[in-house]
Order: C-alpha cells, then sequence, then structure tokens
C-alpha cells in the first residue's frame, strides 16, 4: 500500500516509528508536512497540493497533527477524506478531542468515569464552580493547554479563586476539576488501536510536582491494567470516534477516571516502557481496514 503520514517531522521518534514499520511490512511511505500542503477544493476532483505538485493518491494516511495547528491540520485530513483515502483517525474525531470541554461532555454522556469537572464563563460563579468539584485542592487547566502546560493545582480555595480569576481576566477558557489525591501523582496512559488496549504505562510524577506528563520529568514503567481500566478506555476510544489514541486514566477511590484522550500520542514512551512495537501493530491496523475504506466516526457530538 502507499501511505502518507501527516507530520511536520520526519525525524520525530514517532514519525521515524511509523515509517519503519510500514516499510518493513513492504509499503512504500511518504512524509508530508501538513504545514506546507495546500488544498485544491474543486468540485467532483479535490486534490492536495505539496509544494507546488499534486500529490498521488493514497491508500491511507496517519495523521500526526499537533495542537497548534490542529484547526488547519483536520482540514488536510478532511480533504484526504473527500479523496477516499483512509484515514487512521478521522478529522472530526481529531476535533472532538482536542476541545477538552467537548470531550469531556462526551464522555460524561456516555456514563464514562470521569473527576468532577466545572466551566464557567464570569466571576460570578467562581465559588459555586470551586464547590461543585469538592473543594480545594482542585486542578485548573486550560483549555487549549498540551503536555502538562497550562494546568495548576491550588491548594487552597484563595489561590482557586485568584487563579481561576486572573485566567477568566485575560479572556481564557478553563477547566476546573477535582483532585484525585489517591492517584499519588501517577496516572496511566492506554495506548488504543482499534477496539483493544495493546499497551500501556503507569507514569509517575517527580517528586515536587502532580504532572505525570513525560515531557515534565515524569517517569514510566509498565502496568498491569484491570478489566475495568481496559473497558474505561476502550469505551472513552469509541466514545471519541478514535480508532487510534492514548486514553490517560487515573486510579480514583471509586474507579478509574478519564483525564484525556489523546489523538496523536506518542510512541517513545510507550514502546520503550512496554517493549511493544505499536508501531508495527497500527501498520496492521491499516492493513486489516484500508482497503474497505472502513474508517468510521464512532462517537456523535
Amino acid at each position: 500500500m502507499k501511505i502518507a503520514i501527516l507530520s511536520r517531522n520526519e525525524n520525530l521518534y514517532s514519525t521515524r516509528r511509523l515509517k519503519e514499520a510500514g516499510l518493513e511490512r513492504g509499503h512504500e511511505i511518504d512524509v508530508i508536512d501538513t504545514t506546507h500542503c495546500y488544498m485544491d477544493i474543486t468540485s467532483n476532483s479535490p486534490t492536495v497540493r505539496y509544494y507546488g505538485e499534486q500529490l498521488p493518491h493514497y491508500d491511507a494516511v496517519i495523521p500526526r497533527i499537533g495542537a497548534s495547528i490542529t484547526f488547519y491540520g483536520t482540514a488536510v485530513v478532511r480533504q484526504f477524506e473527500m479523496m477516499n483515502t483512509f484515514s487512521v483517525n478521522e478529522s472530526v474525531a481529531i476535533s472532538r478531542s482536542r476541545d477538552k470541554l467537548r470531550s469531556m461532555q462526551l464522555l460524561s454522556r456516555k456514563g464514562i468515569g470521569l473527576p468532577k469537572t466545572g466551566f464557567a464563563k464570569h466571576p460570578d460563579n467562581i465559588s459555586d464552580l470551586i464547590a461543585n468539584v469538592g473543594g480545594a485542592p482542585l486542578v485548573i487547566k486550560l483549555l487549549e493547554g498540551t503536555q502538562g502546560i497550562g494546568v495548576v493545582l491550588a491548594d487552597t480555595e484563595k489561590a482557586a479563586s485568584s487563579i481561576i480569576e486572573a485566567f477568566m481576566g485575560v479572556k481564557s477558557n478553563i477547566l476546573v476539576q477535582e483532585y484525585i489525591k489517591e492517584a499519588g501523582g501517577a496516572d496511566i496512559r492506554c495506548f488504543v488501536v482499534g477496539d483493544k488496549v495493546v499497551a500501556a504505562m503507569k507514569r509517575q510524577a517527580p517528586a515536587g510536582e502532580f504532572r505525570s506528563n513525560l515531557h515534565r520529568g515524569g517517569t514510566a514503567e509498565l502496568v498491569k491494567l484491570s478489566k475495568d481500566e481496559r473497558a474505561t478506555a476502550v469505551s472513552a476510544a469509541k466514545a471519541m470516534g478514535l480508532n487510534v489514541c492514548g486514553v490517560d486514566i487515573l486510579r480514583s477511590a471509586r474507579g478509574p477516571v478519564v483525564m484525556e484522550v489523546n489523538s496523536s500520542p506518542g510512541l517513545e514512551g510507550i514502546e520503550n516502557s512496554t517493549g511493544k512495537d505499536v508501531a508495527g501493530i497500527i501498520i496492521e491496523f491499516i492493513e486489516k481496514n484500508a482497503k474497505n475504506n472502513s474508517t468510521r466516526t464512532r462517537g456523535k457530538g
């Protein structure tokens, strides 16, 4: 098959591994910088051009769309979809997952475990907002934040009020969530491909930090999931309509709760900590599904 990886940097670990896995299985692989694509939106004959040249037909595309280019990146993915190219994750599902508020609403509608979460626009709602998530300590998140950036832990209600007011003052959209103390600064990244969890790792925040992101100095190790944790991760992926994703969950006293669903999860941490060939599993998924172009938007909303 002819497969395109939509990535801004072919030297990134995830992009490199996906290309290696595809070549090892006999496929033709091109890495395409999404930002250098432009779309020829012509009735009945949509095309994508790259550095001035019309791209050939691809059997499948693997979107690796960074958060900073979500709008343009998903437009490019949508153009490939119009050309009947199989996309590992559909454009609408990627857009869903990037909107933290929308994601939480969709997961809530499906009855998936979540931390208590609040969202408000005006400062007159602050006291209710704090009370409704169980008071301090609590976590405040920028809707546009990634890799732990824009995530703040407020230890007291006074600190929480000040932080929320500051964010609202600069017109930032935020979520307020309960702090799951019993998680102990650790979360679990479940890597979902198709309808199952193919690998999972426990990420532990460094001393003095509550964010467990590997980009922020967290460590990772292989973890064994419970049946409930596996079911939660798969249900979250289905709710988003994503075929390939990372589902981040916390172990709370009431069971697993989902913190985030990532539509472009990195491969380095999960492959190194589990020893699994996740890139190869993704290519196998494409082989099984691309011929029938059976990408489907599994969630709604």
